[in-house]
Parts: structure tokens; sequence; C-alpha cells
């Protein structure tokens, strides 16, 4: 139904790079899921009327606040495709990963409530009703979750959203919840033994941890999380591409949102270059970067010299000292300041996030060796902290 769907009322569907078409796909989805959501509540509803069936009309006003769900991440992906204003002026891409967060909570908070309701089950167990009326409609609501599920998983990956990912797992939790709703059934059906409460506990323990889940993605892209490997291989590939960069240091990837993203990075070109001539090319693989992977670039130029022996001797030799204290260490930026009774290494040293040494234990262990080496060195040593994986 999807594919039709995007097909009749998405153009240029599968240019999902596209912010207008990506946002038509989360829109598409969010109206689907409200519209089979009221189909769910307002057939559970009649049937449990019907049958009398309170566990039937429970779960009808689930679909409901399912529906509900579905509309915050609606009202999201409207939010998120707005242009940047004056208050806003990297755009309201976030939005969506706040509409994503929100439905992770009622997964979490749909969980507690389930968890109370079974425990409450299981110290006053109640009758179950077992007609064949409302195994029909179980099997149809778990069927038709499952297909949610499915859509909305796969457009959460061909979209890269977070916040449809979220509404995947609320499908795939409401289809379990029923699945064990309908096992109790069965149970009680064939055996007469009521093991409603204890299926209702085992679903509650699932929709709690599918709701953390939910709830960690995305989050962890409005905390600050590291950018996509991939996409951090791209940008170093792009930028050496050039003869005239001869390294790079300090790549930070910032995430406003799906779509809007910002880099900034130093590229190291020769000191006795044409500073003219390597600003254009600095220009140049700005622009190549923002029609190639869609992002905003800003790259700071850094000399350093090349056609020095000694210094490049040096660099070298520090290079291989920060290695063998830890094999994640690597510098940049190295200068080489001659005076009268000393010689100043001046140069910045990465450390890792994963890394657990101190900055000051990984200053005094470089500071130490070189000394040693070369007593008449004295070091300056800025720690950078690496922001990519």
């Amino acid at each position: 139904m999807i594919t039709i769907l995007s097909r009749l009322f998405i153009p240029n569907r599968e240019n999902t790079s596209d912010p207008k078409v990506r946002r038509s796909y989360g829109m598409l989805s969010s109206i689907l899921g409200i519209c089979l959501n009221i189909i769910l509540f307002l057939g559970k509803y009649i049937a449990g009327v019907q049958c009398g069936s309170i566990a039937i009309m429970s779960d009808a006003f689930n679909n409901l606040s399912d529906a509900g769900s579905s509309i915050i991440t609606l009202i999201g992906f409207q939010f998120a495709g707005m242009k940047p204003d004056a208050n806003h002026p990297f755009g309201h891409g976030r939005i969506e990963y706040i509409s994503g967060f929100i439905v992770s909570m009622a997964i979490i908070l749909m969980g507690f409530e389930l968890g109370k309701s079974s425990i409450e089950k299981i110290l006053h167990p109640e009758e179950i009703d077992t007609s064949l009326l409302s195994i029909f409609i179980l099997l149809a609501s778990i069927g038709i979750k499952l297909y949610m599920n499915f859509y909305n998983r796969r457009i959460g990956r061909k979209i890269d959203s977070a916040a449809m990912r979220a509404t995947a797992t609320d499908s795939l939790s409401d289809a379990i919840a029923t699945s064990f709703v309908l096992l109790a059934i069965l149970v009680m059906r064939f055996t007469g033994v009521n093991v409603d409460g204890w299926c209702g506990v085992a679903v509650a323990c699932f929709i709690l941890f599918a709701g953390y889940s939910a709830a960690r993605e995305t989050l962890s892209p409005l905390l600050g999380n590291p950018p996509d490997p991939e996409l951090v291989q791209k940008i170093h590939q792009i930028v050496m591409s050039h003869p005239e960069i001869v390294g790079m240091h300090d790549l930070i990837v910032h995430d406003y949102g799906p779509g809007r993203i910002m880099v900034s990075l130093h590229g190291e070109v020769q000191g006795d270059g044409d500073i003219f001539a390597l600003h254009d090319k600095i220009d140049l693989i700005e622009r190549e970067l923002s029609e190639k992977l869609g992002c905003e670039a800003t790259i700071h130029m850094d000399p350093i010299e090349t056609n020095n022996e000694t210094v490049s001797r040096l660099r070298s030799e520090v290079s291989e000292i920060a290695k063998k204290i830890h094999p994640e260490l690597t510098i940049h930026d190295f200068r080489m300041v001659n005076g009268r009774t000393h010689t100043n290494l001046i140069f910045d040293v990465v450390v890792p996030m994963d890394v657990r040494m101190q900055d000051r234990d990984v200053i005094n262990a470089i500071t130490d060796t070189i000394r040693k080496k070369y007593p008449n060195y004295y070091t300056v040593i800025r720690v950078d902290k690496s922001y990519v994986m």
C-alpha cells in the first residue's frame, strides 16, 4: 500500500536526499498510521461492546493513543521541514528527533501501565473473553500492526529517520502485546488456565526495553553523537583527493537535523605555497563537499613546513613517540622555534574520547620522552579531542 501511495503522492520519490521528498515520506507514513489506528479503534471498540470484552475495548483505546503518536510524528515532520528563520538560523530539523523522543516516552508509559495492570490481574484474576470474535479481532490487529511496523521501519531506513524507527518500534510493541493477549485467550479456551497476568508482565518488560532503545536512539542526536563513519570517510576522501592538501585534522560534524549538516575541519597546506591559489582551492573543496554530500563546510587553512628536513624528521619522531604512549594518539600543527639556549617544539596532540589517559599524563609522557633524547628541546603541547570515531 505504502509503495502505491508514494507513487501517487510523492514526485521524484527515489531522491530521498531531497528534503521535500524526505518530508513527504514521513508525512505520508504518519497519515497512513493515523488512518489505520483509527480503523482499529473503531473495529475493536464496536466488537468489544458487542461481546462485552473489557480487554478488547481497552486495546481499542490503546490504538487511539497510537493514532495520537502518529499525529505527533506528522507534526514533527511538518515543523522539521520549515525553512531557517532569524530565531532558528540552522533550521528546525531537530524537531524530528524531539517527536521521536515523545513517541518513545509514550511507549515507556504504555509499558508501565501494562505492567501495573498485569500485576493486578495476577493478584486478582479476571474472566477472559474467549469468543471466536475476540480471537478474529486480535488476529486482524496483529496483522495490521506488523504491517505498520514493516512499512515504518522500511521508510525509516530509506530516509534515515529516528522518528520513523521509533514509530515502527511502537507498532511492533503493540503487535507483540496483542499476541500475548491472544495467547492468554487460547490457553484459557483450551486448558481453562488463566495466564493473562503473567503474559502481560512479559509483554510489559519487552515494551519497556523497546521504549528505552527508541528513546536512546532519538535522544542521542540531540545530545551530540559521533558522525557516521561512512560520512567521515567520504569527507576525508574528497578533501585528500586534492594534492594541495597534505593533511587534515580537527574534523567536526554538526548535526542540526536530517538533511542539515555543517562540517568544519583544518586542511594542512605547504607553508611556502601561493596563499591566494591555496585559498581558492579551499573554496573549491568547500563547494565540492556541499555538492556531493549536501553539507555546508568551513575549512581552516593550516600552513605547515614541508621542505625543512629537520622539522620533518622531528615531526615523524614525535609522532612515533605519541603512538608508543598510546596507538591512537596523533599530532598536528607541528612547529619548531629555535632559540639561543633551547628549542621549542610546539604541536597539538589528538586524544580520542575512548582513551582513558588524563590529558596531563599524556603531555608529561611525551615531554619526558623528548627531554631524555633531546635535553635542550622544550615542548609546548595542546591537547585536542577527536569528535569522530
